[in-house]
């Protein structure tokens, strides 16, 4: 094992992550598309098996996918993230850089996937959609708060049954996310994973999209900040657990 197979790990994981879950919502909401109109339950179960198949792949890097995980583990208090890589600054980024980088190239795929339907697309927000998140009533306070909940479920779940989202199972971990995406995905679209949100938004300003409008910088701290908080607080909250649980016995 070495940095380079983690790194080349995070970005085949994280960029197929981003093309089958950012494909989804462009088939749900693009004009013409075949899944146009196809509603939300259609958009969380893409993403459910976008992470299906991200997390087969990105197995020998622990497929974290996602710098919310990353530092819930850090937090957490892992020695190691995989057998024989250290837990440290320069492993730290390697994962970081893996996962931004895997999920830019993966929305960047989605984009040629779905070209004509960018460009008949009339809207310039649904376009933007495809890439990002957004709320559905903007309110800086609390779709922070919503962010930061769904990240912490995410990864305080993945500590406490899997360790990481390889060891919990690639299929556990879809589900997981399918659970967060029905039951806590109205209000902010559920980033839950800072690079699944920024990496494509910066797609999104880099690609010559046609009628592409504005990326939405304004609120694009908000799925970056509140994922990272929420996976904090789940790895310091994951590691007192059990000696809570065992207190209580």
């Amino acid at each position: 094992m070495s940095l380079g197979i983690i790194f080349l790990s995070e970005i085949f994981g994280t960029a197929m992550l981003t093309l089958l879950g950012c494909g989804v919502v462009a088939n749900v909401a693009l004009k013409g598309t075949k899944g146009n109109n196809g509603g939300f339950l259609m958009v969380t179960w893409g993403w459910g098996i976008a992470v299906f198949a991200g997390v087969f792949i990105a197995a020998k890097s622990g497929a974290h996918l996602n710098p919310a995980v990353t530092l819930g583990l850090i937090l957490n208090g892992k020695k190691e993230f995989v057998p024989g890589i250290p837990v440290d600054f320069l492993s730290t980024i390697t994962y970081f850089g893996g996962e931004l980088t895997g999920a830019f190239l993966g929305a960047v795929v989605c984009w040629l996937a779905h070209k004509q339907h960018f460009d008949a697309e009339p809207l310039a927000a649904t376009k933007l959609a495809v890439f990002s998140t957004g709320p559905a009533i903007r309110s800086t306070g609390w779709n922070l708060v919503t962010e930061i909940i769904g990240a912490f479920v995410l990864v305080f779940v993945i500590l406490t049954f899997g360790g990481t989202p390889s060891g919990l199972g690639p299929l556990a971990v879809a589900l997981l996310v399918v659970g967060i995406g029905v039951s806590l995905g109205g209000p902010t679209g559920y980033a839950i994973n800072p690079a699944r949100d920024l990496g494509p938004r910066i797609a999104h300003a880099l690609l010559p999209i046609k009628g592409k409008g504005k990326s939405d910088w304004s609120y694009s701290w908000i799925p970056v900040v509140g994922p990272m908080a929420g996976g904090g607080l789940a790895g310091i909250v994951a590691a007192a657990a059990p000696i809570v649980f065992t207190a209580a016995q």
